[in-house]
């Protein structure tokens, strides 16, 4: 860490210090029964901002629990968009008698991360170990966090798939046949190129049985400081591979505006390798896309056999293998050509499986079970 961040994060610590002292000063017996779950952050952001990651999970459990800054007995963090000094804050709200709930994602291993991966997951694995109960987000998620952040001596855990609210993520037409103009979808937030090379690549080889299909990128390009310079590298790809006309750049996206997003397309292409939970597949599915995918890391889960079709990789914790763009074009062809049936198991699979309204039960059920 450089000198500067230190500074920087001694200046926010400083500055938050008497908001969070205020917040757990409160001991158990003071504050009742009354659940009161808090979030580890200042604010929730709404559904009409741009947030990414375990930031939607919160909105989701905002609207069910709303983020109490007024004497909590629940601190609620998500390994993947934890707050500024969170060990400090799980340790102050367990002293003042409070609970501490993690939802777990995955993990940093040397594979994606890189270098300093084990630092990445020190926080991760204090918190895990402190926890009193766990949600894993998949069992990927479990066997990652076994391996990388240590077993737990307290066994109270679950695996809780993410949700998706099936009423807001909703198909806008009925049908959709091989013969109608194709479009897949390649969003989310792309960390690394080969995501979006691998989607290019296989747009490339469907063009050649199917030139109507067309492909929609969504989401930020974060592999460099410069998203305008990814996006330049993007786009002189597309045209190294004769898609010019053929792919589209849209950029981000709100929560609200994601069924439309979901709706303009016929096929979610997810290219990210063992990739934990991502929620973008359940909410494409209730939508009634279609998943074509990496079948590695906790996306067999969600698909499961009538969401989509995956193409097999090795589970590897040391590189990372983008999947076989050939392997991919030959699974979108194959959606192509049952694509209405794939709609509708897509979708009744998200109803039956990821809807959040079980979802937000469980969290009350494990709430209310500590008493409170």
């Amino acid at each position: 860490m450089k000198p500067l961040d230190l500074v920087n994060l001694c200046y926010i610590w400083i500055k938050s210090y008497p908001s969070l002292r205020k917040t757990w000063k409160t001991t158990l017996d003071e504050r009742g029964k009354s659940l009161r779950v808090n979030y580890g952050h200042q604010t929730v952001p709404g559904l009409q901002e741009h947030v990414f990651g375990g930031l939607v999970k919160l909105q989701d459990l905002n609207g069910e629990f709303p983020h109490c800054l007024d004497s909590p007995n629940i601190v609620y963090f998500v390994s993947s968009a934890l707050p500024y000094f969170p060990v400090r804050i799980a340790c102050m709200a367990k002293r003042s008698g409070a609970k501490l709930v993690v939802n777990q994602n995955g993990v940093a291993y040397p594979g994606w991360f890189g270098k300093g991966w084990e630092a990445q997951n020190r926080t991760m694995a204090k918190l895990h170990a402190m926890a009193d109960y766990v949600f894993y987000q998949s069992n990927f998620c479990k066997v990652s966090a076994e391996r990388f952040l240590g077993k737990r001596q307290n066994n109270a855990s679950e695996i809780l798939y993410n949700p998706v609210d099936t009423d807001h993520f909703c198909p806008l037409h009925d049908s959709q046949t091989a013969q109608d103009a194709i479009v897949l979808l390649l969003s989310g937030s792309h960390w690394t190129r080969y995501r979006v090379n691998a989607a290019l690549e296989t747009l490339s080889r469907v063009r050649r049985k199917n030139d109507r299909v067309m492909l929609k990128i969504a989401g930020r390009f974060c592999w460099c400081s410069d998203e305008r310079l990814a996006e330049t590298e993007v786009k002189e790809y597309v045209a190294q591979l004769g898609l010019t006309g053929a792919v589209s750049i849209t950029g981000t996206y709100t929560q609200a505006d994601a069924p439309s997003l979901f709706n303009s397309c016929s096929i979610l292409l997810h290219t990210k390798y063992n990739d934990p939970c991502p929620r973008l597949v359940v909410e494409a599915m209730s939508c009634g896309l279609p998943v074509v995918y990496s079948a590695t890391g906790g996306v067999a889960e969600l698909v499961g056999g009538d969401g989509g079709i995956g193409v097999e990789g090795p589970l590897d914790w040391e590189k990372d293998h983008p999947p076989d763009p050939q392997l991919l074009a030959d699974a979108v062809l194959q959606v192509i050509d049952s694509i209405d049936r794939f709609r509708v198991s897509a979708r009744k699979r998200a109803v039956e499986k990821f809807d959040k309204k079980p979802w937000l039960l469980r969290h009350a059920e494990i709430f209310h079970g500590f008493g409170m």
